[in-house]
């Protein structure tokens, strides 16, 4: 018999066919799961509760273009009693019902389209749910599909947008919004529900105001990995702590860099750098640290609000205010790393594990300057010559010399030019890919695109050129462990107590250190000529060269991005539930006649029996922003609160997580992201540390 005919043999043998399927058994399993719903969805008839006491600071330019759903309140979703015969029909009437993903995959999003599609089935069979291929650009375009439950089942608690995939244009122009109704009223729609980011829910607010006339509701769902969709009325009450996705991709990432741990310390001889996804807020960077214990982590809003008290004092010496001691550089950034590098490695640990959030150069003052004077410059040449920049400089010299040419003629509201010399100066200073780097096309919403800068090359390269000179200096050194060089020494028959004192600052200690000035041979040479040890002519001794040897550190980084695998990761169990609850909480505020609001579950941060279906008004949550030159409504992000309880135990487990000290690394493991078992997380670590009091 042939190869092949082997081969064909081996395809038709029913085992084979098992473990090569697409789905494997825990796939299958995971299908299969059915989240937990929330008291509330057990009732088949519901209302909304205004809930008043929730209030919050009304944006004037938002009540000017968002009039008719700017007064929305909060509200909740609550059983309906009492209900006429009239008012059952009309709430299990026949529906039809869009729904849309909107922006960049996160895990859950399919138990969202799962809860609504079930709910809608399970108050009317007949009821109709279309979903919009790839995001606006279905809903501009008219294509669609209607989601049947085959779709649905296959795609239960599992990751990605793949059932009717996502996209990320804007419905932001009368045409486009005319378009989408015309799209909705054809299909004969009475809601359709936005799945996405802030910039999404900002578009399903105007949406609702557009489609009020029409009767078409318009609802939000949170969705971003990056955990900045939060919201807090204005006394401070947590109505929603987390997007979705967030926990499932922190988790994700987390398990990967407990690897990296694992890793670092097995092999002794790598800093592995970190990477996460989080342009604007540090959520992520958050979580995850607190999720493995890595030995450095950034929390960017930490870093932007860093003021330099040494050089205030010493300026306030002199009469005078030192404005740039406010805000971190990079310069003392990479100091602060190097100070953490040495610090290990004088207990013999050359290696660790660092976490940085995507948008730290955001945090760094000289580079926001630069972001914004350049955000500036092309926002104002797009405008004023009607062409676009990037186009028409597409090299970086060309770039550069236009940014020369008007560094003069450019001037501020205050008369300054906005690029001057000394701006082109420290430009001038940056690496060649930085400067393209920062010079980037921007992003749809006018946004610096950090995942295309190599932040982790840019810090790290300063790092090491920073170690290299602390290496001269004698200051970066490995430690020796005391038993270890007595062992060594003795195993060769000298005599380890006869060098100690001419090699190490300290010869007693635990952890010997070479002294800073012997930093090559020839010092060591030196170093043992004065004490005595050698005469001038005589070779050093093998095992004395070889102790020095292993004193001098090689620095050495591996460097790590994690973003995209983590938003197309399946869902935690945390996720499985609250996604699923926010596709039935959707469909009731539909079903109820809300629009414009945001789908919400109140007491994430508590477990699952006090969780709270809500509907938040979208209008309420918006602000003004500079976008593409312009300012623009938009709901505004959270940021990492750096009072928040969760922020604070990082704060007092950081230096004890640097483990820069003779005991053991304190990494935790996090394990795999699974779907149920005892094991598995019920909330983030962050939610669970923020929901303590007192």
């Amino acid at each position: 018999m042939g190869s092949q005919d082997v081969h064909k043999h081996i395809l038709d043998h029913p085992a084979a066919g098992r473990v090569i399927a697409n789905n494997n058994p825990e796939i299958l399993e995971r299908q299969g799961f059915v989240p937990n719903r929330i008291k509330i969805f057990d009732s088949v008839y519901t209302r909304l509760s205004d809930q008043p006491q929730y209030r919050f600071a009304v944006n004037k330019e938002a009540e000017t273009v968002l009039p008719d759903i700017m007064k929305n309140p909060v509200q909740k979703v609550v059983r309906k009693n009492d209900i006429s015969p009239g008012e059952k029909k009309a709430f299990l009437k026949k529906r039809r019902i869009g729904v849309m993903f909107s922006g960049g995959p996160a895990p859950g999003g399919h138990n969202v389209i799962a809860g609504l599609f079930d709910e809608l089935k399970a108050c009317n069979p007949e009821s109709r749910l279309f979903g919009f291929i790839l995001g606006a650009d279905g809903l501009l375009e008219s294509r669609y599909v209607e989601i049947k439950k085959q779709m649905v089942d296959a795609l239960r608690n599992m990751g990605g947008f793949s059932m009717i995939k996502t996209g990320r244009t804007k419905i932001d122009t009368p045409k486009k919004m005319a378009q989408a109704l015309k799209t909705c009223q054809t299909l004969g729609l009475e809601g359709l529900v936005v799945i996405g980011g802030d910039d999404s829910n900002t578009n399903a607010a105007f949406l609702a105001q557009h489609f009020i006339s029409a009767g078409i509701s318009v609802i939000g769902v949170p969705k971003t990995i990056d955990g900045d969709i939060q919201v807090s009325s204005d006394d401070g009450t947590k109505l929603l702590a987390a997007s979705f996705g967030f926990h499932s991709a922190a988790r994700a990432f987390s398990q990967n860099i407990s690897n990296l741990a694992s890793d670092a310390a097995s092999d002794v001889k790598y800093w592995h750098v970190c990477k996460v996804m989080g342009r604007v807020a540090s959520h992520l960077t958050l979580e995850a640290v607190l999720q493995t214990h890595a030995n450095l982590a950034f929390i960017g809003e930490e870093l932007a609000e860093y003021v330099d008290t040494e050089r205030l004092e010493k300026a306030a010496e002199k009469g005078e205010i030192d404005y740039t001691a406010y805000g971190i550089t990079l310069r003392h950034l990479s100091r602060i790393i190097c100070d953490a590098i040495v610090r290990r490695a004088a207990f013999g640990k050359n290696y660790g594990v660092m976490i940085i959030p995507e948008g730290i150069l955001e945090s760094i003052n000289e580079i926001q300057v630069f972001i914004i004077k350049l955000n500036k410059i092309i926002a104002d040449f797009n405008t004023i010559h009607d062409l676009d920049f990037h186009r028409s400089f597409p090299s970086l010299n060309e770039k550069l010399d236009y940014l020369r040419r008007i560094s003069t003629g450019m001037l501020d509201r205050n008369g300054f030019p906005i690029w001057n010399q000394r701006d082109d100066e420290l430009f001038n200073q940056l690496p060649g890919f930085f400067q393209e780097g920062l010079l980037v096309e921007r992003d749809l919403h006018g946004n610096f695109q950090f995942s295309q800068v190599r932040t982790e090359k840019i810090i790290m390269d300063m790092v090491t050129d920073y170690l290299g000179v602390l290496k001269e200096q004698g200051v970066y050194k490995i430690g020796i462990e005391q038993s270890y060089y007595q062992s060594f020494m003795a195993f060769r028959d000298m005599d380890p107590d006869t060098y100690a004192a001419a090699l190490f600052t300290d010869p007693a200690a635990r952890f010997l250190l070479v002294k800073p000035k012997i930093i090559s041979l020839k010092t060591l040479k030196q170093a043992l000529v004065s004490a005595g040890l050698l005469n001038p002519e005589d070779e050093i001794p093998g095992p004395v060269t070889e102790i020095f040897r292993r004193s001098e550190p090689r620095f050495k980084i591996q460097t790590h991005f994690f973003g995209y695998d983590g938003r197309g990761g399946d869902p935690t169990a945390f996720d499985c539930h609250y996604t699923y609850n926010l596709g039935l909480t959707a469909f009731h505020l539909v079903a109820n006649g809300a629009t414009g609001q945001m789908a919400a579950i109140k007491n994430l941060e508590q477990t699952f029996e006090n969780w709270e279906a809500m509907g938040i008004p979208i209008a309420r949550l918006m602000h003004l922003e500079e976008r593409k030159g312009r300012l623009e409504l938009v709901m505004e992000k959270s940021m990492v609160d750096l009072s928040s309880n969760a922020f604070q135990v990082f704060k007092a487990c950081r230096e004890k997580w640097l483990a820069a000290d003779a005991g053991e690394d304190h990494f935790r493991k996090p394990g795999p992201v699974r779907f149920k078992g005892r094991t598995e997380d019920d909330r983030p670590i962050t939610l669970v540390l923020n929901a303590f009091s007192g």
